[in-house]
Parts: structure tokens; C-alpha cells; sequence
């Protein structure tokens, strides 16, 4: 069984994510041992959103394009309105998803970052949950939406919002020790 302590963990974002849904994941997964690296469209630090405005800045360790799936054993998208709506529609994102989602790597978004699961089209027949503001649009992408802190479906982890963020990295950590899991080339 892989350990959090080897894991080596993506997380993916753009700037307007909200804060603490980069921020959690990242102090708490690299305090668990995990090896995380921070990969954005132009390999250059990104500014977060909090509250009402702009607030932080998060240094970026890649750029999109130049990383693999390959190399790491999750992947983490980070909500917000702003982000997840930017990276959707970048091609480079969708693709490094989808690389992910067919060698059974695990996969986790919070708030609004299951828009990029949907675009990605790996969705379909999933548990998942997301904030409640996009509810409708995972059901029509194919999803059983649920409302819970975090929910996990073959190594796909979906959470709310901020308020959900322990649970939330707790079910990375779950689905990494897992292993890989099997499911359907995206």
C-alpha cells in the first residue's frame, strides 16, 4: 500500500482560486510527508481570492504544459468561481486530467473545480458533490450529486467549499493510500 509520506501530489491552478482551497491542501498534504508541487498555466505565482477581493499569492513549482501525470500520484484543482472556469477551457488542463483519470490516479476538486472534471467528461454515473451553486450543472454533466463534506468514487474526491477542507484532505489521503483505481479511459 502506498503511503501519504511518498506520495507525490499536482495541484493545478490559475489565478482567482479561492485561498484556502490551495492553501490547505498543500500545508496540510506536505506536513502529512507528500511531495507537492504547485503547477499553473505560465509557470509564474498566481493570486488568490478570498472574501470580497484579491488576497495572497501562490508561488507556482511547474507550468501546466510542461508536467505528466506520470509523475505523480494525485492530482488537486483548488475552487473559487474564477479558477476553475479558467482552466476548463485551456486545452493542456483538460488533456493532464484526463491523463490522470485513465491511469487511476486519484483526483480532487473542491467548490467550483468539478466544472473541470465535467469538461474533462469523466463525471458520468459518479458520486460526487460540489459547491451548491454548480449542483445542476455536475447532474447534467451525468453525476449523482451529494451534499456531504467530501465524497470519493474511485479515487475521484469531490468537496463544498472551505468549511469542508479537513474532511476534504482527508479523503486524498484515503484514496492515495489506495493505490490506483481502475475505471474507463476518459
Amino acid at each position: 500500500m502506498p503511503k501519504i509520506s511518498d506520495a507525490k501530489v499536482l495541484i493545478i491552478s490559475t489565478h482567482g482560486y479561492e485561498k484556502s482551497e490551495l492553501e490547505v491542501p498543500r500545508d496540510a498534504l506536505r506536513a502529512k510527508g507528500a511531495t507537492v508541487h504547485v503547477a499553473t498555466l505560465d509557470g509564474q505565482k498566481i493570486r488568490g481570492w478570498e472574501g470580497p477581493d484579491w488576497n495572497g499569492e501562490a508561488e507556482a513549482d511547474r507550468k501546466v504544459a510542461d508536467v505528466n501525470a506520470f509523475d505523480y500520484d494525485a492530482l488537486v484543482i483548488p475552487g473559487g468561481q474564477i479558477n476553475p472556469d479558467l482552466l476548463r477551457v485551456e486545452e493542456n488542463v483538460i488533456s493532464l486530467v484526463k491523463d490522470f483519470h485513465n491511469e487511476g490516479k486519484v483526483i480532487a476538486a473542491v467548490c467550483h473545480a468539478p466544472w473541470v472534471l465535467a469538461e474533462a467528461g469523466i463525471v458520468k454515473d459518479r458520486d460526487m458533490t460540489s459547491y451548491g451553486s454548480i449542483r445542476t450543472d455536475i447532474i447534467n454533466a451525468g453525476a449523482n450529486w451529494v451534499d456531504a463534506e467530501a465524497v470519493a468514487d474511485q479515487g475521484i474526491v469531490t468537496s463544498r467549499q472551505p468549511d469542508d477542507l479537513e474532511a476534504f484532505v482527508a479523503k486524498i489521503v484515503e484514496e492515495i493510500e489506495e493505490g490506483r483505481h481502475q475505471r474507463k479511459a476518459a
